[in-house]
């Protein structure tokens, strides 16, 4: 990442990122404009968040169909079903955050790694002295699990909890680089960092969620980018994600691109969302 004044500025300016922010902002821009939007804007972020969730859970290892998830409500029986319940908390308690996050970014990836293991916290004692990995950064030689990046190279948590502190520092000073910028770098570093012994993908998408919402381009939450990270495949999130961990500018805009395809197809999903409520079908 370059070591400038605004860093996250300068990925901005990255060969075709600045096309990519337009594509996207354009998209958005259509479904915003749809006249289902005028009245029933709530109805369209209800069922967002809901796909959104159901792609993210489905990165995690758990591909439900949309109707299993809608219908369910017991998401303990097994690890699939813990993954979409855990999706649907992480996502849902992305728009209640948005404040913290500004103010202290690290505080909302906690909550948000709390609230996604649900179930899994063995007492809440327990995660207060630190004893239980629920909620805050893994420590030296607790395990990780993310079923998609299996394999993939882990940093130890020292250089994790720096890294980390140096994400929350970038969040809160700001930045003049677009929000699809922001929303990347830091759903990039997370995944790359897996701060958390579990859920680390879901958490990662989910402040990628918040950064979209809060950064002015999706500020209803109707644009779903997990939906467009799953319908793009594990194989190319993997390969994109492969190219932020690189650290080189071809590898960064790729990213950058790859997110910014992602709110679009989320778009794309919102917009059939609007036509399917303006027919009486949904």
């Amino acid at each position: 990442m370059p070591t400038t004044a605004d860093p996250l500025a300068a990925l901005g300016a990255l060969p075709g990122v600045a096309d990519s922010v337009d594509s996207v902002r354009r998209a958005v821009d259509r479904v915003y404009g749809h006249r289902v939007m005028r009245r029933r804007s709530s109805e369209v972020t209800a069922e967002a968040v809901l796909r959104g969730a159901r792609a993210s859970a489905a990165l995690g290892g758990a591909d439900w169909p949309l109707e299993e998830v809608r219908r369910r409500s017991d998401f303990g029986a097994d690890a699939e079903a813990r993954t979409v319940g855990a999706a649907l908390r992480a996502t849902a308690e992305a728009g209640q955050l948005l404040d913290v996050w500004r103010q202290s970014p690290l505080r909302v990836l906690a909550r948000l790694h709390l609230v996604a293991a649900g179930g899994d916290v063995r007492d809440s004692a327990s995660v207060r002295s630190g004893g239980d990995p629920v909620g805050r950064p893994r420590l030296a030689g607790e395990p990780v699990t993310e079923p998609l990046l299996e394999g993939f190279p882990l940093l130890d948590a020292a250089e994790v909890s720096a890294r980390l502190d140096a994400l929350a520092q970038l969040v809160v000073a700001g930045t003049s680089a677009p929000a699809l910028v922001v929303a990347a770098v830091v759903h990039g570093e997370l995944m790359a960092l897996r701060p958390f012994g579990t859920y680390n993908g879901l958490v990662a998408r989910a402040a990628e969620r918040i950064v979209l919402i809060g950064g002015g381009l999706d500020p209803k939450s109707v644009c779903p980018a997990e939906v467009g990270h799953a319908e793009q495949g594990g194989d190319a999130y993997v390969r994109a994600l492969e190219g932020y961990v690189s650290g080189t500018p071809e590898g960064m805009a790729e990213w950058i691109a790859h997110c910014g395809r992602a709110v679009e197809l989320g778009a794309r999903e919102s917009t059939a969302v609007c036509e399917a409520l303006q027919r009486g079908a949904a």
